[in-house]
């Protein structure tokens, strides 16, 4: 679990998951590049991450509502770091809530792009080096969602099991390459989605806080909501060097939630 000399790129990582998982990867030695679109905050972001080995973490602005800029700004930073990277985290804050039926045409435009065909551009930009040297990790923080779907997230649920089996096919792909694609699953995770999808349910039934949070957790075999800290470590050991045999499969951390297996 020594990541030292190893180079990560980890998306949504000015907050949550995204920022737990940069934050363990580099307390553990990687050197770390932040990409999300709020500059400020990735100011901020990166210079909190840990430096262990004396790295020199640093950041590349993007939005994923775009993805020619997101690909324009990638390779512009490869071109001038051609190193590269051999861990990839694909990580970006989930579409909106709501039935399915009641969802826009564009909204499911708006998630593929942000999820899957992002996740894809900053594949076909990464995989090039990863095979020049034998090694990659390619970990996508998805949802449970991908084993079952979840009531009232409509669009969520159908984009999450798109990119799932992108990740699938792509696993098979590259395995001969010494590269693994694998998937996080995060459960009911205490993060600002998290607490927007609360406040939303209050506002929709009338309830308190306190009343919908209550019902979540009687679905949650350990009885307490996850901890971003808790997928972030799911994630660090599936980019570690100790799970190269273990590629293309999903890993709930959903504290027991997902009810198959």
């Amino acid at each position: 679990m020594d990541f030292v000399s190893q180079r990560a790129l980890v998306g949504g990582s000015t907050q949550g998951i995204g920022r737990a998982v940069a934050e363990e990867l580099a307390r553990r030695g990687a050197t770390v590049t932040l990409l999300a679109r709020n500059e400020a905050r990735l100011h901020e972001a990166v210079a909190a991450l840990p430096t262990p080995a004396g790295q020199q973490h640093d950041f590349i602005v993007a939005d994923f509502s775009y993805p020619d800029q997101l690909q324009q700004q990638v390779q512009m930073y490869l071109a001038a770091h051609p190193a590269g990277f051999d861990i990839l985290v694909n990580n970006t804050g989930g579409p909106a809530g709501g039935p399915i039926l009641d969802a826009p045409i564009e909204a499911f435009r708006a998630a593929f792009e942000q999820h899957l065909v992002c996740n894809h551009l900053l594949a076909q930009a990464l995989v090039p080096g990863m095979r020049q040297r034998q090694y990659g990790r390619i970990i996508n923080i998805i949802s449970t969602s991908v084993k079952q779907p979840l009531p009232g997230l409509g669009v969520s649920n159908t984009i999450r099991a798109a990119v799932g089996n992108w990740a699938k096919t792509l696993a098979t792909e590259l395995a001969a390459d010494g590269i693994t694609v694998n998937n996080v699953l995060p459960g009911a995770t205490v993060t600002q989605r998290h607490t927007s999808l609360i406040e939303k349910k209050t506002e929709q039934t009338g309830q308190t806080t306190e009343q919908v949070e209550a019902a979540m957790l009687k679905g949650i075999p350990a009885g307490r909501f996850g901890q971003a800290p808790e997928v972030a470590a799911a994630v660090v050991f599936l980019a570690s060097e100790a799970a190269g045999y273990i590629t293309g499969i999903n890993v709930p951390v959903d504290g027991g939630r997902t009810g198959n297996l």
